[in-house]
C-alpha cells in the first residue's frame, strides 16, 4: 500500500524526486513506530497519532520535518480511504506545529555582478556562468533550470517556458546580459553534442558528454562559482532565487507578478520576500533618517 501512495504521488500529484524521497522516509519512520510501539495502522486512534508525532520530537527532528512528515501520514491515510482500503484518519484532527518564521538569505546585488562576472575562457566555463545568469535572471529552481530543452527558448521575447511543480508550466523572462551569454552558449553548443544522440542533443544544458546536466550537477558547479568568489556569507544555488525575488520586490515589482514568476501556488509563500526588504527598509531607515540617528543616540 506504501508503494501505491508513493506511486499515486508520482504520477498523479506529480511530486518531485525530491520530495518523494522525503515522504519515503517519513513513511518509514511511521512503519518502524508502529512496529515498536506494538500498534497496528488499521486501529491508530489519535492518541496514537500523538504518540507519533511525540517520538519525532524525541528524534530530535525540526518542526518543519515533523510538520512534512504530518502531511506525508496524513495523505497516506487519506488516499487509503478514498481507494476503500482504510476507516479513520487519526491524522485529520492534528494540527501541524508552529514554526519560526524563516528569512531566506539572498545575496545584495553588488555580490550578483561579482559572481556574474566570472571569466568564460571556454565553452564550459561558459556554461558555467550561463547557469548562474538563468538561475539569477528568471528565478527558477535548478530542477527546473536542468529540464529545460532548446525548443522551450524564445530568444525574440527573451523568454523561456518553464515546467515547474506538479507539471504547471509558466514564463520566465532573462535580461539583456544573460541573453548575451545564451546567445554565445547556443553557437557553441552544436559542436558537444554527440553523433549519436537519440535526442539530437533536446537539452539546454549539456555536461562533458554531452548529454543533459543533472540538478546535482548544476549544484556543484554553482557551488564551485561561490566557492571561487569573493563572497564571505553562505549560499547556495537557490541564493540566486531568493536574491531574484527580493531583488525586484526592493525595486517595487508587483508581488502578484512575482509570485507568478517564482510558480508559487500561494501568495503566502512569497510573502516571506516582503518580510526580508521590509526588515532591509528598515535598517536603511535607521541608518539615515536623521531622527532614527538621534533617537538611537539619546
Amino acid at each position: 500500500m506504501l508503494e501505491r501512495y508513493l506511486e499515486y504521488l508520482k504520477a498523479v500529484r506529480r511530486l518531485s524526486p525530491h520530495t518523494l524521497c522525503s515522504y519515503r522516509r517519513d513513511l518509514e519512520l511511521f512503519k518502524g513506530f508502529l512496529r515498536e510501539s506494538g500498534r497496528a495502522e488499521e486501529e491508530l486512534d489519535q492518541a496514537g497519532a500523538r504518540a507519533f508525532i511525540g517520538s519525532l520530537t524525541r528524534k530530535g527532528l525540526s518542526s518543519r520535518s515533523i510538520n512534512r512528515a504530518l502531511s506525508a501520514v496524513r495523505g497516506y491515510y487519506r488516499f487509503k480511504q478514498r481507494y476503500g482500503y482504510g476507516g479513520q484518519n487519526p491524522f485529520k484532527q492534528i494540527r501541524s506545529l508552529r514554526t519560526g518564521k524563516w528569512l531566506p538569505g539572498v545575496l545584495f546585488e553588488g555580490e550578483v555582478a561579482e559572481l556574474l562576472s566570472a571569466p568564460a575562457a571556454d565553452f564550459w566555463s561558459l556554461r558555467d556562468l550561463l547557469i548562474a545568469e538563468l538561475l539569477y535572471s528568471t528565478g527558477c529552481r535548478v530542477s527546473e533550470l536542468a529540464a529545460i530543452d532548446v525548443k522551450d527558448l524564445d530568444l525574440k521575447s527573451r523568454s523561456i517556458r518553464i515546467t515547474g511543480k506538479g507539471g504547471k508550466q509558466r514564463l520566465v523572462f532573462i535580461g539583456r546580459q544573460a541573453a548575451g551569454v545564451l546567445i554565445d552558449y547556443l553557437s557553441r553548443r552544436k559542436s558537444h553534442i554527440p553523433a549519436d544522440d537519440p535526442r539530437g542533443g533536446m537539452a539546454l544544458l549539456l555536461n562533458r558528454r554531452g548529454r543533459r546536466l543533472t540538478v546535482r550537477g548544476i549544484q556543484l558547479i554553482v557551488e564551485n562559482l561561490l566557492r571561487v568568489s569573493s563572497i564571505q556569507k553562505p549560499a547556495s544555488p537557490h541564493t540566486l532565487r531568493h536574491s531574484f525575488a527580493t531583488h525586484l520586490l526592493d525595486r517595487g515589482g508587483d508581488i502578484r507578478a512575482v509570485q507568478e514568476l517564482l510558480g508559487h501556488a500561494s501568495l503566502s509563500t512569497t510573502q516571506v520576500y516582503t518580510h526580508l526588504s521590509i526588515d532591509r527598509l528598515k535598517k536603511v531607515y535607521e541608518r539615515a533618517h536623521p531622527h532614527a540617528r538621534r533617537a538611537k543616540e539619546v
